[in-house]
């Protein structure tokens, strides 16, 4: 029996010797027996027969210890999400996919437990409770220097942050970088103050967060791929970003006016969206009536004047016949709005009403 080459699940590059728990059993059995032949031997004055017996038997004991080692460390199991990269007196052997493999035992092989389909992070200003990578959380002596940043205006800020990558090439992130884990980190911090660093903490706090990621997770693929760490980056996501502590209350009171200042920004334009557009409309309708007023007293003067050229043609024509016509009209058009009527006769000297048709009917009725 003998220890398999499975990595830790936490630690992506993999492969450490487990001990079973029943290999240090067998072990104080062998020696048990071996003190067991040595002790007999000695109890039999030095005869040839049972020396000889007892280095058989030590023979055979370390015989089956050597099987048994070799049959342990002869298989090993690769995980779904993984592959294990073999490696023969420590040079690179080959790739195994997933499943049950075998290799030459007694530490002539060693297989590295690789997980290239898992999605792994780092965390950078706070660590994950439980977490199995060493490199994934932040240190405790490094997690207050990791966040501290300065602006491309001369202002601190707390910037926390978490990156996603994958192991895209086993081969190169085992044997290319030594510590890929810790370079990884001394990359994403960089790029991240860097970037940071050119821009305002207005940007970094509030409005320029995804360009931030966008171009955080360029450069950090970059510089992945020049260095041949054997790995993609996912995804740069920033997570709490303050200011520093002595002057966050300040800070927050800034924000909140910010904030207050585009609430009644927005009220305003609410305003104006809402009273304009009526304004608008009844400037519309105004114009429209005025255009149609416009129209309707030229037609009517048109239609005065087509009206009087008409009359007057006539009127060349028989001026005494068309002056009574437009004086019995007149007076049929006048005559029924007068309430009250006075017949005057030419002859007389003296005013005279003849007949009071309006006290008449008064009277009547």
């Amino acid at each position: 029996m003998s220890s398999q080459n499975n990595g830790s699940p936490g630690n992506p590059r993999g492969a450490r010797s487990n001990t079973p728990p029943d290999l240090e059993e067998l072990v104080s059995q062998g020696i048990n027996r071996l003190k067991g032949l040595f002790s007999s031997g000695g109890s039999g004055g030095g005869s040839s027969g049972n020396t000889g017996g007892s280095f058989s038997g030590i023979l055979t004991v370390i015989f089956v210890l050597l099987i048994g080692l070799s049959a342990w460390s002869a298989y090993y199991t690769v995980p779904s999400d993984s592959v294990a990269v073999v490696q023969r007196f420590g040079k690179y052997l080959k790739e195994v996919p997933p499943g049950l493999h075998f290799k030459l035992p007694l530490g002539i092989d060693k297989a590295t437990i690789v997980p290239v389909k898992r999605q792994l992070k780092q965390e950078f200003g706070f660590t994950t409770p439980g977490a199995s990578d060493a490199y994934q959380g932040s240190r405790s002596q490094d997690r207050g220097r990791e966040t501290q940043m300065v602006t491309g205006d001369l202002n601190a800020a707390l910037v926390e942050w978490v990156v996603q990558y994958r192991i895209s090439d086993p081969v190169k992130y085992l044997f290319e970088v030594r510590n890929p884990g810790e370079t990884l980190r001394y990359v994403s911090e960089s790029v991240m103050r860097e970037v940071v660093g050119d821009r305002t903490v207005d940007e970094v706090i509030t409005i320029g967060r995804q360009e931030i990621e966008n171009e955080a997770l360029i450069k950090m693929q970059e510089l992945s791929t020049k260095y041949v760490m054997g790995v993609s980056i996912d995804q740069v996501q920033l997570k709490n970003i303050n200011p520093p502590r002595p002057v966050q209350a300040s800070f927050n009171e800034v924000n909140q006016a910010q904030q207050e200042k585009e609430k009644l920004i927005n009220e305003a334009r609410r305003d104006y969206n809402k009273v304009i557009p009526l304004a608008e409309g009844e400037k519309d309708q105004r114009i429209r009536e005025a255009d149609g007023y416009r129209l309707k007293r030229i037609n009517e003067a048109e239609g005065d004047v087509a009206r009087f050229n008409s009359l007057f043609a006539e009127y060349l024509k028989a001026p005494e016949v068309t002056r009574r016509r437009i004086y019995i009209e007149t007076m049929q058009d006048v005559m029924p709005r007068i309430q009250s009527k006075i017949i005057v006769d030419d002859e007389m000297n003296g005013l005279l009403p003849l007949l009071n048709l309006d006290a008449q009917k008064g009277g009547q009725q």
